[in-house]
């Protein structure tokens, strides 16, 4: 049986549209299954300087490929559109690249719960977390320029420009020359909980991993302590607090 081979040249425009947006669905997923892979074959530190090489060089390519066919100019590898956006709607997108990393990842929860139940999501979640904490500290340790072992003042810093920075409301607290206390003050997720009536989500299991990890990843001398995060009790000024202690 002969099948036509003529099926791209017969989509319409919308259908033309929608086929690439698809394409980059599928490479930014190919780019982490590439990752997740390197760092089951290797380990997660040649993983990372791995993703250092691919990344540069991979981002480099296809946004310039992309400049050229969408008409978009770059400079010193960013688009020019974000470096003429008045400043303050630079920042408000930023702020919803990271409500939109906050749905994303609540719709991967709901999509695991609705078919598994809550113990595979809260699992899944959790695992998650052991790969993105770690990752998103190189990611910003990167960004920063900050060195090897940056201490509690790198710590503090990075903790600044994760994802959900911009969306919650958190604070750093000097403890000690060597220790900071860090809090959630208003977190989106449990917020939207307590207006609904709910009682709050129990994401200890899941902090627990993603603190501790991204204190590591920032500087490996760093340990982690749960102040207190729910389902414990809390007061109302925090959902969430966490001890940073930087051992020598």
């Amino acid at each position: 049986m002969k099948i036509e081979s003529n099926l791209y040249e017969q989509l319409s425009q919308e259908e033309l549209a929608r086929l690439a947006v698809d394409m980059l669905h599928r490479t930014v997923l190919h780019h982490g299954l590439w990752f997740m892979e390197v760092e089951h074959q290797l380990g997660r530190e040649e993983s990372l300087k791995i993703l250092d090489d691919a990344y540069t060089k991979s981002y480099s390519i296809q946004m310039n490929r992309l400049a050229k066919i969408l008409g978009f100019e770059m400079v010193k590898d960013v688009p020019k559109a974000f470096l003429d956006m008045p400043t303050e709607k630079l920042r408000d997108f930023i702020n919803n690249l990271g409500a939109n990393w906050l749905a994303n990842d609540g719709i991967w929860f709901q999509a695991v719960e609705f078919r598994h139940g809550m113990n595979d999501a809260k699992r899944t979640n959790d695992s998650c977390w052991t790969r993105f904490s770690p990752f998103e500290a190189w990611s910003i340790k990167r960004f920063l320029n900050l060195d090897e072992k940056p201490g509690l003042e790198g710590l503090k810093k990075a903790l600044q420009l994760r994802m959900y920075a911009r969306i919650n409301v958190q604070s750093i607290i000097e403890e000690s020359p060597n220790s900071i206390v860090f809090q959630m003050n208003d977190c989106r997720v449990q917020s939207a909980r307590k207006r609904q009536g709910l009682a709050d989500y129990p994401c200890k299991s899941a902090g627990l991993v993603e603190y501790s990890t991204f204190a590591r990843g920032i500087d490996s001398r760093i340990r982690t302590e749960c102040i207190g995060c729910p389902p414990d009790a809390h007061p109302d000024e925090w959902f969430c607090a966490w001890r940073f202690t930087l051992e020598e």
